[in-house]
């Protein structure tokens, strides 16, 4: 399947902007379960700085905003073949080691409610179905809810407010996964949905290391493997790590975001 995807960026400033700086992790990468076709960035009021691979192998760009502006805009767009794995991205490895993503992060912490969700994991004699049967149980514990939890909430604290967005739940699986010492990872990228082509935000989920299998998918929130329909973009240890746009200012403006974005066949 071919996806076209269109993801806008926007930031207004109340007053023009000292000095800003941008990481993005826009730019998807081939693999396995993709094959990127055409992608570029467009920058207005700002230009990209310097382009690497980051130590997870996520394709980043800096973005310094041009010193006095009032507004930015930062459009990724391009075509995306892909291929339905069931999930399974396989024995894919980069620089950073299996036990790297086994460690707790300030974000994935465990607490109470973590390791009882880890508990539901029971022996894992079947790891894929001990798997989805904790993405279950998160899904259905934690009722997907925006506005309730941001960027900076915690797995713990996600499960305390007892509701969350896609963010929550990978970081929960997550979180449980490694109390019983598994490796697991957070994924960011798109998600095609049927007879939605306008969203407000990118979508996540998450990526546990099966032995035999290597790196399998489950989008917690939607009760599903990806398929098809999704397109990996960055990866990290926690939603920190994979953020597709996150920076930092100097000076007095305060600032209004705008997300579009848009995925269709």
């Amino acid at each position: 399947m071919q996806l076209t995807i269109t993801h806008k960026t926007s930031y207004a400033y109340d007053m023009p902007v000292d000095f800003a700086l941008q990481k993005l992790r826009l730019r998807p990468l081939s693999n396995p379960m993709q094959q990127v076709d055409d992608w570029q960035i467009d920058i207005s009021g700002g230009r990209i700085e310097a382009s690497y691979l980051d130590h997870y192998g996520n394709h980043t760009d800096l973005v310094s905003v041009t010193p006095g502006a009032t507004a930015v805009d930062i459009t990724a767009r391009g075509q995306v073949t892909t291929h339905d794995k069931a999930g399974v991205l396989g024995m894919v490895y980069g620089r950073a080691p299996l036990w790297h993503f086994a460690q707790p992060t300030p974000l994935t912490a465990s607490g109470a409610g973590v390791r009882d969700f880890a508990r539901s994991l029971g022996k894992m004699k079947d790891p894929l179905t001990s798997l989805h049967d904790l993405s279950n149980a998160i899904r259905d514990a934690l009722p997907y809810r925006t506005g309730v939890t941001g960027a900076d909430t915690s797995a713990e604290q996600a499960i305390k407010i007892g509701a969350g967005v896609c963010q929550d739940h990978a970081q929960i699986f997550i979180a449980a996964l490694r109390t019983r010492g598994v490796a697991a990872r957070y994924v960011s990228g798109y998600l095609m949905i049927n007879d939605i082509t306008d969203q407000d935000a990118a979508h996540a989920w998450a990526e546990a290391h099966v032995d035999g299998l290597g790196w399998v998918g489950f989008d917690i929130s939607n009760g599903v493997a990806p398929d098809e329909k999704y397109v990996r973009v960055a990866i990290g240890p926690d939603a920190s790590c994979a953020a597709p746009v996150k920076g930092m200012r100097k000076g007095p403006s305060s600032e209004t975001l705008i997300v579009s974005l848009q995925v269709q066949q």
